[in-house]
């Protein structure tokens, strides 16, 4: 059990510091409460003390501090985590909103970027070069969580998933050594940080693969009346099956404030021309929209699209769900109507959004699924279910009813003639949408749980790093 920081403690830490590393406890007023909060504000918690470094070896003696001294640790990137994950109660917090540089070689296509990076500072880097990388589609997302949980985003039909496109890492351990990760350094550790890395250390630097990407794309939002949702559905499932890497989407269930009713809002992507973008979209189009919103932008302005409903504030709860790769209608219009449903009936639930993404899989999956620890590999598609809410009266009703749509949709797919527990390698929730207790008798990591347990006691066997789905270290021969 891991300790909150004394007020003695904050006073030798701050003696082993370089002056650069500003600290910040509760007498610091409005700086601290800045730095505490978060984009959901039931992830705040009373740091006993607020780190933020500017250098790799600051981070180093931050953690190597918290772990000789049994102290608990958190690390905000982005802080999205609403399990509050990113935060601590009492404890030592490393915030790298002080680490945001990006690098771009040209050379080799690399993008170096600080582990406090948002995907904005990425996109915005990379597009200045002509290049672009899979990303978040909320772009004030940080870098680190995404891309350590695996990372989907609008390229990932083209060229997988981040965490398929991380070349090289710096990963601060628990001990505090900084070690360089890639296929030639540390591959064990490389080949952990891949899916499973919020387990592993700070990771305080990715160098990303840059792809060319010197063309302007075609995106936006798509709106439908709620009774063109099975339609909608299948022309979705047509377009997946097109074998089409360039085009992607995203059917959103929201309550818009200006609409009478709830709307299903299709969110597309393709990166081509707009004459190619409108053929590939021509199933959706043919449906009569209420409204077209998608035309051509350079893709940096992409990820900012999704911003809108993904504000700072008020408390939220993340839910992952999944759907079968050819998505059936009648289920999806049943997930459609239970949102109805809960969002009428608890209007305080009215920002609240259910969200299944649909991305050529292709890429994805010619990547074998022990390759990383990354699990979410098969015939599945991720969605998500973003509960938003003020009263918090109301917070475990709440996350109870996101955990209903979870179980629903993890028993469609059990029954599925796409699942074997035999024979199925991977995790049914993708772990980049998950809180602590949403699991239901599945491994996190799939396949892969065993050997993430051997690396976990080679690396961080005391398990200073135990807050975004914990790894208990498994001890062999071989260790």
């Amino acid at each position: 059990m891991r300790r909150p920081i004394t007020a003695e403690q904050v006073k030798e830490l701050a003696s082993i510091l370089d002056p650069s590393t500003r600290l910040f406890t509760r007498a610091d007023g409005e700086e601290y409460d800045k730095l505490i909060a978060r984009w959901a504000d039931n992830a705040v918690k009373q740091a006993g003390v607020v780190a933020v470094p500017v250098t790799y070896e600051e981070v180093s003696k931050l953690v190597k501090f918290a772990s000789d001294n049994g102290i608990d640790l958190a690390v905000r990137g982005g802080g999205h985590s609403t399990g509050g994950t990113s935060s601590t109660e009492g404890g030592l917090c490393i915030d790298l909103s002080r680490m945001r540089a990006v690098k771009i070689d040209t050379a080799s296509k690399h993008i170096v970027a600080q582990g406090g990076a948002m995907w904005v500072d990425v996109d915005n880097a990379a597009i200045e070069k002509g290049l672009a990388t899979v990303g978040g589609t909320v772009n004030h997302t940080g870098i680190g969580g995404l891309s350590l949980g695996g990372g989907f985003g609008w390229l990932a039909g083209m060229y997988g998933c981040v965490c398929d496109n991380i070349v090289a890492a710096k990963v601060v351990l628990a001990d505090g050594r900084l070690l360089p990760a890639s296929e030639k350094e540390n591959a064990d550790l490389f080949w952990a940080i891949r899916g499973a890395g919020h387990n592993f250390g700070v990771v305080v630097e990715f160098t990303f693969q840059g792809h060319d990407q010197p063309n302007e794309v075609y995106a936006g939002g798509i709106v439908f009346t709620a009774d063109k949702l099975r339609a909608v559905v299948e022309a979705l499932n047509g377009m997946m099956g097109s074998g089409d890497p360039k085009g992607a989407a995203v059917l959103v269930f929201a309550r818009p404030p200006t609409a009478p009713a709830p709307v299903v809002v299709t969110n597309v992507f393709y990166n081509g021309d707009q004459a190619s973008a409108e053929k590939y979209l021509e199933p959706l189009l043919e449906l009569g929209p209420i409204a077209n919103m998608a035309k051509m932008m350079p893709y940096n302005l992409v990820n900012g699209l999704l911003n809108a409903m993904a504000t700072h504030g008020r408390r939220k709860s993340i839910k992952a769900v999944t759907l079968t790769n050819n998505a059936e209608p009648a289920f999806v219009q049943e997930l459609f109507d239970a949102y109805v449903k809960a969002t009428g009936e608890n209007p305080d639930l009215a920002h609240t959004f259910m969200g299944m993404e649909f991305y050529d899989l292709a890429k994805i999956n010619s990547i074998p699924i022990e390759s990383m620890a990354f699990a979410n590999r098969g015939p599945y598609r991720a969605g998500v279910v973003g509960l938003e809410w003020t009263n918090d009266k109301m917070d475990e009703e709440n996350r109870d009813w996101g955990r209903m749509i979870q179980a629903k949709c993890r028993q469609k797919i059990i029954d599925s003639k796409e699942y074997s527990p035999e024979t199925t390698k991977t995790a049914l929730e993708y772990a980049n949408y998950l809180e602590p207790g949403d699991l239901m008798g599945d491994k996190p990591f799939g396949v892969n749980q065993r050997r993430l347990a051997v690396l976990k006691a080679k690396y961080d066997p005391d398990c200073l790093f135990y807050k975004t789905s914990p790894i208990a270290p498994l001890v062999t021969a071989r260790n």
